[in-house]
């Protein structure tokens, strides 16, 4: 029997290259993602994701981003907002992030030059 190869168009490959490349570039300029939680809400399941109103974008020089103090919530009670990156987010309720901006950041993605924490 004779053996048959597959050859691959030239242009197939160079589209398939761009899309490698593309998806490196565009994971080192984005925004981390966050979610608004309440500090004081800590439990063993996380923080308590509440709604993106009460964290006001003010950060401070150390990379931090807080909302702006107590912020009344829905129910009627009080909570210390601030924005979480970077969370594993499991039934309203987010860990294993970080409250620093820019060590979320800096941990970096596919393609971009940074040490990364790895996990943390």
């Amino acid at each position: 029997m004779a053996e048959t190869r597959r050859r691959l168009r030239s242009s197939t490959v160079v589209l398939g290259g761009m899309g490698v490349i593309a998806a490196a570039l565009t994971s080192c300029g984005s925004e981390p993602d966050r979610r608004c939680v309440d500090r004081d809400s800590y439990t063993y399941e996380g923080y308590k994701v509440i709604a993106d109103k009460n964290c006001k974008s003010g950060s401070t020089s150390s990379g931090t981003s807080y909302g702006k103090g107590r912020k009344k919530t829905g129910s009627g009670s009080s909570a210390d907002a601030a924005w979480y990156y970077d969370a594993d987010v499991d039934d309203g309720r987010a860990d294993y992030g970080t409250f620093s901006r820019s060590e979320a950041v800096d941990r970096g993605g596919f393609g971009c030059s940074g040490s990364g924490s790895g996990g943390g």
